[in-house]
This record gives structure tokens, C-alpha cells and sequence, in this order.
């Protein structure tokens, strides 16, 4: 579990995160995204779909139609940063995406250090015994749940 929170550094929302309800995460990616939520009580967390990306309208529209399901109060985004905690090339894409889901977006926007999830979501795949073609489906929504445990951890 990684326990590294970004902040808002490039100032993504100043509202503050809501006392209670639904988080939705994603982890970005220039071929797939993953979503996962966490339920009213910010207990638990679950890995949703994954979401190929083909338009930022698709993957606006596709993101909004998850928080009028989930009644979600915020949206938190993966932040890759390569291992010395430096931007990299997905780091400026994820943070791009995050500006344009502030200025379309009710609800604030928050960002989370994601490195090295995807190897933990693998990781927790295969421990429940998920064969390699259905790994490669799941690890993208695995990785965002791990990456909304992470920040839900920073706040207790």
C-alpha cells in the first residue's frame, strides 16, 4: 500500500473533500482506465470497470454516468510518478485529465500517488487465483481500487 498523498499541487479543486459519501477513483492510462468506488462509509473499496479510451468526451460522459450511479462527492486520479517521485510523461497526461474533470465536474478533484499499483493489483489477482488473459482485463480497476484505499488511508 502506498502511503505517499499528493496534494492538490497544481491546485486541481479548492473545495475540500465532502465529510461522507461515495469516492470514485480511476487510474489513468492512454489505452484503458480503471474505476473503483468506495461505499458511504469509505470502509471498503471495489474495482468497477475498465473504460477504453477512444475520446475525452467518451471517458467524461462514461465518468459522469459512474457518479450519478454511485452518487460519488469526489473523484480521485492515480498520479504516475516514476519512482524517484518525479513527473513523467503519463504524470503530465493524468494531470491534464485532471484540470479538464475540474472544470466539468460539481464535485472536487483530488490526486493520489499511484506508483507501483499495478504491480500490487497483479499481485492481488493472482493470490485470488485470476488466470493471465482475465488479469490483463482487471489489474487497471484493481490498481484504481488500491489507489482510493491509499488515499482513504491518508484521511483516518
Amino acid at each position: 500500500m502506498q502511503q505517499k498523498q499528493i496534494t492538490n499541487q497544481t491546485q486541481v479543486t479548492e473545495l475540500s473533500l465532502p465529510a461522507s459519501g461515495r469516492i470514485l477513483a480511476l487510474d489513468p492510462g492512454t489505452k484503458r482506465i480503471g474505476f473503483a468506488v468506495c461505499d458511504e462509509l469509505r470502509v471498503t473499496t471495489r474495482p468497477l470497470t475498465v473504460f477504453t479510451v477512444s475520446s475525452w468526451k467518451k471517458l467524461l460522459s462514461r465518468t459522469l454516468e459512474l457518479i450519478a450511479e454511485y452518487d460519488a462527492v469526489a473523484l480521485v486520479i492515480g498520479l504516475p510518478l516514476d519512482s524517484d517521485g518525479n513527473d513523467q510523461k503519463m504524470t503530465q497526461i493524468a494531470r491534464e485529465m485532471a484540470r479538464k474533470f475540474t472544470l466539468s465536474l460539481q464535485i472536487p478533484v483530488f490526486f493520489q500517488d499511484e506508483r507501483v499499483t499495478s504491480y500490487e493489483a497483479k499481485g492481488r489477482l493472482w493470490q485470488r487465483g485470476t488466470d493471465l488473459h482475465q488479469t490483463k482485463s482487471k489489474v487497471d480497476s484493481e490498481a484504481a481500487a488500491i489507489i482510493l484505499e491509499d488515499f482513504l488511508s491518508a484521511r483516518i
